[in-house]
């Protein structure tokens, strides 16, 4: 786990991550799968191996940052847009996204394939 200390909106928090910038491709461009094409909000990001490398350059950026090569390199693009990143509050338990599996966006809808992906 690898965290830094920064001030979000004013307000003092931990980022953490897992520091798996190989495999960071970020909230908008990480591969998805959608399920109801009545429902664009039923999708699940894939998990790290059914996916190869991520790009060193997924094209976004945040606040003219972009993807470090790193975690020591974390900048606004880690706290904005990487999706393996979490902002903490102080005083509650640092904790980080699982890509082993697939994280479903409506985990409800798809309870039994949650257990076999």
């Amino acid at each position: 786990m690898h965290t830094k200390n920064i001030v979000w909106f004013g307000r003092s928090v931990t980022l953490a991550c897992d520091g798996k910038c190989n495999k960071a491709w970020g909230v908008q461009t990480r591969p998805k799968e959608r399920f109801d094409p009545f429902e664009p909000d039923d999708t699940a990001m894939l998990a790290d191996d059914e996916l190869g490398e991520a790009p060193a350059d997924p094209g976004t950026c945040e606040g003219g940052d972009i993807k470090p090569e790193n975690p020591d390199g974390k900048n606004k693009w880690c706290s904005r847009e990487c999706e393996r990143a979490s902002i903490i509050e102080p005083g509650r338990q640092i904790a980080v996204h699982d890509f082993s599996k697939r994280i479903y966006n409506q985990p409800w809808k798809h309870m039994a394939q949650t257990t076999t992906k």
